[in-house]
């Protein structure tokens, strides 16, 4: 795939299921205002990802969030195991607090195989997390922060969003095209 076709697909599933059903109820904003920075790695080991994460992360951090309020640090090809992923996570988390970022900027991820701990694979709860690529999502915590206070219960989402994907189910999954 190329560079163009991946970000396609990657602002369709934004734009059709965090957005569209509202799976993160502070997404909408700062995409409108164009203030997330999608970036595709073509890293071919994992070494090379975690250098590029190196550099968005000092992307992020000296650039106002008025311009880059978050990142998505796409990598189509590198993870195609979920577990695999899910294990270059603690690595991942390990590169933020070597930047002294730790309570500065978090880490989100979603991968297409995304299973939370004891559902079946398929379970739809788990496509909360479900991306068409494996993704890095940095977020700055001072934004995290005052999204939560704008949102009066942000404890309620995790559940509003598995009854939300219930309602909508498998089929209805495939509709949006994802």
């Amino acid at each position: 795939m190329t560079d163009e076709e991946v970000l396609t697909k990657t602002r369709h599933w934004l734009e059709a299921a965090v957005i569209g059903l509202n799976l993160c109820p502070f997404a909408k904003a700062v995409y409108v205002k164009t203030q997330v920075r999608l970036v595709v790695s073509k890293a071919r080991h994992a070494d090379d990802l975690l250098e590029d994460l190196d550099r968005e992360l000092d992307l992020l951090v000296a650039t106002p969030a008025s311009e880059i309020d978050t990142t998505l640090l796409i990598h189509p090809t590198l993870f195609e195991d979920f577990l695999d992923f899910n294990d270059f996570l603690e690595i991942a988390e390990g590169v933020v607090d070597e930047h002294g970022l730790e309570g500065v900027v978090q880490l989100a991820s979603f991968h297409p195989q995304f299973q939370f701990d004891g559902t079946e694979p398929d379970h739809i709860s788990n496509y909360t997390n479900r991306a068409p690529f494996a993704i890095l999502h940095l977020l700055r915590e001072d934004s995290v922060e005052r999204a939560v206070e704008a949102f009066p219960n942000a404890d309620a989402i995790f559940k509003a969003n598995i009854a939300t994907l219930e309602k909508l189910g498998h089929a209805g999954w495939k509709s949006l095209g994802l």
